[in-house]
């Protein structure tokens, strides 16, 4: 059956993040800081607001584009939130998830052979998106000296003829790192002068701790060549739901629009009700989920470096990236250790790129006892290893 499974599937590999989550679901009283997701319930009001949809018969297709008012108020929240005006009518898609906003933002941008440079250590899916789409994905380093910003200089130096597009994530998966306005002016000037495009993953914008989110899209010069995605399941523990969304001008929205028709036809009605919820209501607990994070942020990331692995003060998302090179064992030899000796799950850095060998990426999306818990755990394995 081998022969019947195209030349591009076969070559893209499974998910490294996915692979370890799975291992651990077969293992009891593992205490899991790999899958990065919210252990918050969805705010109840967004959950209400959907079952009394579901009550009223609201169960049938919306628009292709999702429904106006939810694509009127992703308009709203983003201007007032970071600046930046979509046009709700020919400017914004709502997807199923970020994940569908990815794939359809590449696939609607690239032509065989087209070069995507692609920011790393980074999510899992973007490099096997471009592939999918007949692209060549090109790594740019971002690396723990430059508290894994992306440098103009990086950018540079993998720019080619055969480049497009650039594909971004900050605040990022898997390091917390965070661009500020200034490194993006510093990348716009490169993006410009090249006439390339930037596909920019903002689904963790919401969760930033030292200063606010800025979306590159605010720069008038990267607008009009910038196509921005995010989405739900982070910022109000959604993840389930599966509602996201892209947003770019609106000759390439209508393209990315003509792949979601066939590939998806439109998002879950019964979410988009709730995403919808979720923006005029969900502030609140949303504002306090963040400052949940941030409390566990500094709490886990302060035991790490207690226990000697290195590790950089993360500036948004709910991710930790610390070094294991002190304990000379590879960041794959250290995630399996630790799982099979100590029942503590990490995703090892390098499955995230080739920048993050040497890391581990944990997620502290848990409670602070577990977080408590999982250092302990720790401290325990290092020791075992002197």
């Amino acid at each position: 059956m081998r022969d019947f499974v195209s030349a591009r599937a076969r070559a893209i590999p499974p998910s490294g993040i996915r692979r370890f989550f799975d291992i651990a679901q077969t293992m009891e009283d593992v205490i899991s800081l790999g899958v990065g997701e919210p252990d918050f319930v969805t705010p109840w009001c967004v959950c209400e607001a959907s079952i009394y949809s579901i009550e009223q018969g609201s169960t049938a297709y919306t628009s292709n584009k999702g429904t106006p008012q939810l694509r009127g108020a992703i308009s709203r929240y983003l201007d007032a939130g970071f600046g930046t005006r979509y046009s709700p009518e020919d400017e914004i898609i709502v997807t199923c998830g970020v994940s569908e906003a990815a794939d359809i933002a590449i696939r609607a941008v690239t032509d065989p052979g087209d070069e995507i440079l692609v920011a790393e250590p980074c999510y899992v899916s973007y490099t096997p998106c471009v592939s999918l789409a007949g692209g060549v994905p090109v790594t740019v380093p971002c690396r723990a000296e430059d508290e894994f910003r992306l440098t103009p200089d990086a950018l540079a130096e993998r720019i080619t003829p055969k480049t497009k597009a650039l594909i971004a994530n900050f605040p990022n998966n898997p390091t917390g790192g965070v661009m500020q306005e200034a490194d993006w002016r510093g990348i716009a000037d490169i993006l410009v002068d090249h006439d390339l495009l930037l596909i920019s993953d903002e689904v963790y914008g919401e969760l930033t701790y030292d200063g606010s989110h800025f979306s590159p899209a605010k720069l008038p010069e990267l607008f009009e060549r910038t196509i921005t995605l995010n989405g739900f399941s982070k910022a109000f523990a959604m993840t389930g739901w599966r509602i996201g969304y892209l947003c770019a001008p609106a000759e390439i929205t209508a393209a990315a629009l003509k792949i979601h028709q066939y590939v998806a036809l439109c998002a879950p009605v019964m979410g988009q009700i709730a995403a919808y919820e979720a923006l005029r209501n969900g502030e609140a607990e949303k504002d306090a989920m963040v400052r949940e994070y941030r409390l566990r942020r500094n709490l886990f990331v302060d035991g790490l470096n207690k226990l000697g692995l290195a590790c950089h003060l993360p500036k948004g998302a709910f991710y930790a990236f610390p070094s294991v090179e002190s304990t000379g064992m590879t960041d794959v030899e250290f995630a399996e250790t630790l799982l099979r000796e100590q029942h503590v799950a990490v995703v090892p850095g390098s499955v995230l790129g080739p920048s993050g060998a040497g890391h581990v990426r944990c997620a502290y999306a848990v409670s602070r006892d577990n977080l408590k818990e999982a250092l302990s755990r720790m401290g325990t394995f290092l020791e075992s290893l002197k």
